[in-house]
């Protein structure tokens, strides 16, 4: 999911990345030599020779102080953890779906949407933590924000679990998905500081294996634990999880974001010299105030102001919703149409399940291949050498290429598992068009996150990424509220094809893009 299906994100993390950049390309300053204190404030030491012997940077390239030189089991470590971190959010995010029945004749709920409701808005908490969250980490770090999280999230899940009455649920449901975006948010950030961008497709598509995997994985253990032992036990089964995850991170995890480790050794070497003019060279002066103005307005700009964080956002808005309606009202349709049992319906989700483990196998194989730098012809005579590079440069469109192909996967595959459920066919054809549809799922959010990080640069990335998020889980969290009512009305043949019929006139958009982004970003700049 999280996202990160999000990441994407994901969850969005991108700064970092041109900093790291930077770092490789400028030549290491030395380690700042002690000075007299300065009068100025750090952040206001003027541009000259002064400012570069007191701006704190890594000792050199090979610095093993810096994540990208950790050894590998070190930084795999920090990957395995951050996406299990976001497994067990996930799977908190659908294994109470098929208890949700049993929690609703508990708590005498008879409207349909309010049952919906209790499974969905876990992700309107979940697109809300990003914007408090995000600011947050950039302050204190990566780790303080996985380690509070994880706190607060088990905190919040205890009392869904001991929930009493249907208010008392929803608001920790809603507090335990805002707790639970925390590893979203800094998720893929992690993959950043530790990967280097050559081999970051192949890193992030096993990053993504718990955010992809985890809804789906849910309800498959939910419906037999409901049916068995309660709905609530579906909630004390995720407390285990993330009480052993947080365990181990407490030995394990580390902070990893190049901004505050610099940040760290400036306030050592700061209180070591007694030179007060030392800062980080990352450093950007930055308030509390204005990074949480940040963490709003720049993604709010560029969702109104750029027409391709708005259109794909809404693609994967869309995708998102439809994902989690299925989500939602799996166990209705497969009871009802075919008389599963609650735990037998759980099964009903390894259609998407098998559709989403393919995609994946598939695309970590080849994303980065795709994108690999293809050798140039050589110049022709008289041309300019850096103009001939320039124009012969991977431009990221490329990264919307396989999309162009897969995506239609996801309308096929509603249309497929709509009318098979609608004429009550064998149950194992529904679920093949569920497999088709998830198999389109990661080839619509995946290139999108990539792509709008590789198209807007570090600091743009980062609120794109932002953007997309929140639009896909609030998407997420409020079109399976119309799902009852669609197929009550229309069936479910026809209230899936009107679903269907939408993702068909978004498949021009990838192509769209694909072939006049370029223009596009340069005819739409954003200023941030």
């Amino acid at each position: 999911m999280a996202a990160d299906l999000e990441s994407a994100h994901e969850k969005q993390a991108i700064v970092e990345e041109s900093q790291h950049r930077q770092q490789s390309r400028e030549p290491q300053s030395r380690e700042p030599q002690s000075r007299e204190p300065q009068s100025r404030e750090p952040n206001q030491i003027a541009i000259g020779q002064e400012t570069k012997d007191n701006l704190v940077d890594w000792g050199g390239p090979d610095d093993p102080q810096n994540p990208r030189n950790w050894p590998a089991w070190k930084r795999m470590t920090q990957v395995v953890l951050a996406s299990a971190f976001l497994l067990t959010a996930n799977l908190a995010a659908t294994m109470f779906a098929p208890g949700a029945a049993s929690l609703a004749k508990e708590f005498q709920i008879t409207s349909p949407t309010t049952v919906s409701l209790t499974v969905s808005i876990y992700l309107a908490g979940f697109a809300v933590g990003p914007m408090f969250i995000a600011p947050l980490s950039e302050l204190y770090g990566r780790l303080v924000i996985y380690h509070t999280c994880n706190v607060t999230y088990i905190g919040f899940i205890i009392g869904c679990a001991l929930g009493k009455n249907t208010g008392m649920f929803l608001v920790f449901r809603f507090l335990a998905g805002c707790a639970a975006s925390g590893p979203l948010t800094v998720g893929g950030g992690t993959v950043a500081d530790v990967v280097p961008p050559a081999q970051r497709g192949r890193v992030m598509s096993m990053f993504f294996v718990g955010p992809l995997l985890g809804p789906v994985l849910g309800p498959i253990v939910g419906g037999f634990v409901s049916e068995s032992i309660g709905w609530r036990w579906t909630f004390w089964i995720i407390i285990i999880l993330a009480g052993v995850s947080f365990t181990i991170s407490i030995f394990l995890l580390r902070e990893t974001n190049a901004a505050v480790l610099l940040k760290w050794k400036a306030a050592r070497l700061r209180k070591t010299t007694g030179n007060r003019a030392l800062i980080s060279k990352m450093d950007r002066g930055l308030t509390p105030r204005q990074l949480f103005l940040r963490a709003i307005v720049r993604p709010t700009k560029l969702l109104l102001l750029s027409p391709i964080v708005l259109l794909l956002s809404l693609l994967c808005a869309f995708v998102f919703g439809l994902l989690f309606l299925l989500f939602t009202t799996f166990p209705t349709v497969f009871e009802e149409q075919y008389h599963f049992s609650a735990g037998v319906s759980g099964l009903s989700y390894l259609g998407v399940g098998v559709g989403m483990a393919v995609s994946l196998a598939v695309y970590a194989s080849v994303a980065d291949k795709l994108q690999r730098p293809k050798t140039p012809p050589p110049p022709s005579q008289g041309e300019d050498a850096s103009q001939h590079q320039h124009q012969h440069q991977q431009q990221p469109e490329e990264r919307l290429k396989p999309m162009t192909y897969v995506m239609p996967a996801v309308p096929i595959g509603i249309f497929w598992y709509g009318w098979a459920a609608d004429q009550q066919t064998h149950w194992i054809v529904p679920i093949l068009g569920t497999a088709c549809f998830g198999f389109g799922v990661l080839w619509v959010v995946m290139p999108t996150q990539l792509y709008l990080v590789d198209a807007f640069g570090p600091e743009a990335a980062a609120s794109a990424l932002a953007a997309n998020v929140i639009l896909r889980l609030l998407f997420a969290a409020f079109i399976p509220l119309a799902g009852p009512s669609l197929y009550a009305d229309l069936g479910l043949g026809w209230g899936n094809s009107v679903l269907g019929f939408v993702g068909v006139a978004f498949l021009p958009v990838p192509l769209l893009f694909y072939r006049y982004g370029g223009w596009l970003r340069e005819r739409f700049a954003v200023e941030l």
